[in-house]
Order: C-alpha cells, then sequence, then structure tokens
C-alpha cells in the first residue's frame, strides 16, 4: 500500500475517527485505525464492536492495500506535522510516514484480527444539520453522568414521519427537543437510545456538515448517523421500558411567569455567589409583578428581585442554582416562560416547573424546547 495525501484534509479525518476510539479498549486490535486505499480513495475506520465511525478522503493512491495502525499514535502524529503532503508506505509489517522532513516508522496491527464493520440500515429520515447538532446540545444537559438507570445515561430519539423529538433525562429533570424532519421509511414507535457521550461526540464532529441521515435498525439494536462523507454507527442502550415522559408535560397549564431571562440569569449568578453547591439552594418566590431570590445557606446570605409577569398564585420553589442555570442556558428568547405543575403524588405540594422559550411577555416563542426541573419543596 502506498498513498499521498493532502496533510490538512488527513488530519480532520483522522481526528473524527479517533474521537470515537475508546479510552481503554478491550484489546490492542480494536485501539487500531484501519486504513484502506484504493483508486483514488483513502477509507479511515474504527470500531470496537459498539460504535463505528468511517470515512473517505481524495487521495493520491500508487499501491492499493489495507493497513491497521495504532489510532491515537497517527492522530497525535497527524496534527503536529508541517503543512505538506503526507506519504504513507507499508514497508513489512511497519507503516512508514513521512511528511517534509518528518518520518515515522509506526508498527502495524494484524488486520486479520480486525472485527468487519456494521452494515447500515435503510435511512430513516434526514434532517438538517444545524438542528441536529442544536438538539443534541440542548438535551444532553440533563443526561446523568453517572446512574445506575441505563435511560439516565442516554438521550432518546422517538421518530415519526414528520420530526424526532431528542430527551435526555436524569434524576432531577428532563430535557426534550422536537425536530422536523424528512421522514422516508420511519414504522410505527421507531425509536432508539444512545449513549450520551457518543451523541455529544457525533455533535462535535458533524458540526457544518449539512444534512444528517439517520437510520434505526428495524431490530432497534443500532443506529446510524451519515453527514457528507462521515458515518458512525452505534449500539443503543438496552432499556426494556423506556419510561412515559409525555406525562410529565401536561398541556393549557394554567399558572405560569414569564420573566427577563438575563436579568434571571443574572440574579441568580449574584445570589449563588454565597450558596454552598453541594448543600444549598436559592429560594425563588413567584410573585405578581417579580420573583425574589434568596439564599439558603446558613452562613452567608443574599437576596435578589427580577420584574415578572405572573398568571395564576403566588409560590415559593427552591432549586439548586447549577441546575436551574443549565434549563436557562437553553432558552434562545429573551424571555423565558416557566410553568408551574401540579405534584402528582401530592397534591398540597407545588410540581416541577417546566421552562420554555417566549419571544416577549405576551407573545409565544415557536421553539420547542422543554427543560423541567424538581425543585426542592418548602414547606407550606
Amino acid at each position: 500500500m502506498k498513498f499521498q495525501v493532502n496533510r490538512d484534509v488527513l488530519a480532520e479525518a483522522v481526528a473524527f475517527a479517533a474521537r470515537m476510539l475508546q479510552s481503554k479498549p478491550t484489546s490492542q486490535v480494536l485501539s487500531g485505525m484501519r486504513l484502506v486505499a484504493d483508486a483514488n480513495s483513502l477509507q479511515i475506520s474504527v470500531f470496537d464492536h459498539d460504535v463505528s465511525a468511517q470515512t473517505d478522503i481524495v487521495a493520491n493512491v500508487e499501491q492499493s492495500g489495507t493497513a491497521l495502525v495504532s489510532g491515537r499514535l497517527l492522530n497525535d502524529i497527524i496534527g503536529r506535522l508541517p503543512n505538506q503532503p503526507v506519504t504513507l508506505v507499508i514497508d513489512g509489517t511497519k507503516a512508514v510516514l513521512t511528511c517534509g522532513t518528518s518520518k515515522f516508522e509506526l508498527a502495524t496491527l494484524p488486520i486479520e484480527q480486525y472485527p468487519t464493520l456494521p452494515p447500515i440500515p435503510p435511512v430513516n429520515g434526514t434532517i438538517e444539520g444545524d438542528a441536529f447538532i442544536s438538539a443534541i446540545r440542548r438535551v444532553s444537559v440533563a443526561s446523568a453522568k453517572e446512574s445506575t438507570r441505563p435511560f439516565q445515561k442516554g438521550i432518546q430519539l422517538k421518530a415519526t414521519q414528520t420530526s424526532v423529538t431528542f430527551t435526555a433525562a436524569d434524576p432531577n429533570r428532563i430535557a426534550r427537543c422536537q425536530v422536523q424532519w424528512l421522514g422516508k421509511n420511519v414504522p410505527d414507535e421507531t425509536s432508539a437510545v444512545v449513549l450520551t457521550k457518543t451523541m455529544q461526540d457525533i455533535e462535535k464532529t458533524f458540526a457544518n456538515l449539512g444534512e444528517v441521515n439517520i437510520s434505526i435498525s428495524p431490530d432497534g439494536g443500532m443506529v446510524a448517523f451519515q453527514a457528507k462523507n462521515r458515518t458512525v454507527t452505534t449500539v443503543v442502550l438496552n432499556i426494556e421500558n423506556y419510561p412515559d415522559i409525555d406525562q410529565y408535560f401536561p398541556t393549557n397549564l394554567e399558572e405560569s411567569v414569564v420573566i427577563n431571562k438575563q436579568d434571571l440569569i443574572d440574579a441568580t449568578r449574584r445570589v449563588e455567589l454565597v450558596v454552598n453547591e453541594s448543600e444549598d439552594t436559592i429560594r425563588y418566590a413567584f410573585e405578581d409583578g417579580s420573583v425574589n431570590l434568596d439564599s439558603t445557606s446558613s452562613e452567608n446570605n443574599a437576596s435578589e428581585s427580577v420584574q415578572a409577569t405572573l398568571s395564576g398564585n403566588p409560590t415559593s420553589l427552591r432549586f439548586k442554582p447549577w441546575l436551574f442555570h443549565d434549563g436557562l442556558s437553553q432558552i434562545t428568547s429573551d424571555f423565558v416562560k416557566i410553568e408551574f405543575t401540579k405534584n402528582q403524588r401530592d397534591p398540597s405540594r407545588p410540581g416541577p416547573i417546566i421552562m420554555s422559550s417566549q419571544n416577549s411577555k405576551d407573545a409565544a416563542s415557536p421553539d420547542t424546547y422543554r427543560y423541567l426541573l424538581n425543585p426542592n419543596m418548602l414547606k407550606r
């Protein structure tokens, strides 16, 4: 095998594939990056039985062939090469890489032991790239980094013929965003839950690539994402019964408050200066004409007041400020609408709040993002 390729093009392709490599692969061969040179194309791929990544770039191929080298080492090397053409030649058990005056001899891994990449299921639909990236970013804030419940470590994709709903949840909150798409082949109840870290890696590497094709295998065991010359496949989290999220988002809620988003963010940031993040909360008193913020620390105290438009009865709730921030940070409008739900288990206590975008004090926003947050209830 022998080929020559543009250094910047190669660096971008290798970095994309390397992001999908496991930090601690179960075997040395799974740490490898497969290079397949043929005609005028170089195919670069990685696969660890759970996640695969593949991309094709243009190359000047003098001799076709296949090789397997350490993915992370190749990524480190390519990223530091001078901006000159890169040549790679297989010489026995070595991959000889040259670029200008730089020369590296890399040990090859046994390609015969490398697993076969999974086939791509039929495409279910196509989603606009920016909307896809935005939905992942916005809902991933509600995904648990550590949890004994698998669904809390993933993002659910639930597709219909016209839209895809992205949902993430942890013990304290739920975030969801519905995105319109062009459904091509969407059976009823098409859904899958993908590990949040994998979705975040895809979000970082698919930026600015345009439309994304999404394929969910008929048995629901694998999902594939394709954009331009990049493809990622991933197995789904094994979840038999995903919670019925719809029940937590009732429609036509009668009690709500509309607040200038930035004013609320600034007030929260000031009050939280005296809050012990691990123990304390901020008390939000939603009243007619204002929302009053007070720290609940036993040592230092702070208070703030922000103008607000309340519909319904006054209520007081406590929240961890960082959880409150996460929701506000994903609101894209100048105002935020906070709706108050009923506590299904104890009607005497307030239920979770639901944050959403609001174009003005009186005008709703078409944005479909919703952030549900459970409060720490105050005694009445």
